[in-house]
């Protein structure tokens, strides 16, 4: 690598519009673009690509999380990116990052002169896990295995790069597909056996805003998420989700015209609502489907809810985006009861990806 850093390298902070038609947003669309370009490069594919308008809610201030994000520049070419987020939850300790380039700036050690400024914030902002994901596109060679035994990652240019900063694998994650072009008889099925193993519940959904009786449970079931989905040893402070919480999440998916399917299971003795999943789209309801939270709580488990949510919740999707050809979900390799419900309904692998942690020294 070589260790002397360009001359004309520029790293500064990108400005937040307030709206994409902000005179000042010159610098956020053009984030984006490379945003997607570099995602595309890794992947194949441009099922990842968002725009500049529907990303940038995520970027506005939030009460739970600080945000720091640079863009990189190199012979006045905005060229990758940096950032780092800090929940704020009392007492976290951990932070979130991503360095991102171009692959035709490699080597000239632009990625190390970000890193070193993503981790000296850190440090400032008194955080000592920092913590990262990657993708890792199929190669030949050397692969790394990660202390939970599932999956394996090959040992490429991303993952030097963390290793050489201090970096453990922690786990890998499974990138799927499912075809929504294809048959869905099988999904008919599963979900026809999963409804007589949940003769205790029933299947609910909405999109945005959430319904006000279903506000509670689906805050109770959100900060969930950080607490009981595989996590390995990586670290999440747990969440605390209230209305105004739900309401800022679904603020991210209706002001830019997303749209967001929540499917629910509902404990019909009681009400509690115990298992979810959220299918999303963007305002282009061509480009492929993301699949976002799945959780199944842990008192409810057993009665094949997360097959009933997620076969329920395609069914639906073909009739409200039946022009989005697949969905994309990610899984934990070692949690092997959602893979197989992934299986079951015909997801298929097209990608891993590798969770990096390093714990820095007082």
């Amino acid at each position: 690598m070589n260790t002397t850093l360009p001359a004309a390298l520029e790293i500064r902070p990108l400005a937040i519009p307030a709206t994409i038609d902000d005179p000042t947003a010159t610098d956020f669309v053009a984030m984006v673009d490379v945003r997607n370009r570099i995602y595309e490069e890794i992947s194949g594919h441009t099922d990842e690509s968002i725009t500049a308008a529907e990303l940038l809610p995520h970027y506005q201030p939030d009460p739970h999380e600080l945000r720091f994000m640079w863009v990189i520049l190199l012979n006045d070419e905005m060229v990758g990116r940096a950032g780092i987020d800090l929940p704020l939850e009392k007492g976290s300790r951990t932070a979130f990052w991503e360095v991102e380039l171009l692959r035709k700036t490699w080597g000239q050690g632009i990625g190390t002169a970000a890193y070193k400024l993503v981790e000296r914030t850190a440090r400032e902002h008194g955080r000592v896990v920092l913590q990262s994901w990657a993708t890792h596109p199929a190669a030949d060679g050397d692969r790394l295995t990660p202390p939970t035994g599932f999956g394996s990652i090959p040992d490429d240019h991303a993952a030097r790069f963390y290793r050489r900063h201090g970096y453990t694998l922690e786990q890998v994650e499974r990138n799927s597909a499912f075809d929504l072009k294809g048959s869905f008889a099988r999904l008919e099925e599963l979900l026809a056996d999963a409804t007589a193993a949940a003769s205790g519940y029933r299947v609910v959904q909405w999109s945005p805003p959430t319904p006000a009786e279903f506000v509670e449970g689906y805050a109770w079931m959100k900060s969930r998420m950080s607490t009981d989905a595989p996590a390995a040893d990586m670290e999440f402070d747990e969440e605390t989700w209230d209305a105004a919480r739900v309401a800022r999440h679904d603020a991210l998916y209706t002001d830019p015209g997303r749209l967001l399917l929540v499917t629910a299971a509902q404990h019909i003795e009681t009400g509690e609502l115990c298992a979810f999943n959220e299918l999303a789209v963007g305002k282009d309801r061509t480009e492929a489907t993301s699949q976002e939270d799945t959780l199944v709580l842990k008192e409810h488990r057993g009665h094949r809810l997360g097959t009933l949510v997620k076969c329920a919740a395609l069914l639906s999707w073909r009739e409200l985006a039946p022009d989005s050809p697949r969905v994309l979900t990610y899984n934990a390799e070692e949690n092997r009861p959602m893979l197989d419900i992934n299986e079951a309904i015909g997801f298929a692998p097209i990608a891993y990806a590798g969770a990096w942690k390093k714990v820095l020294a007082d």
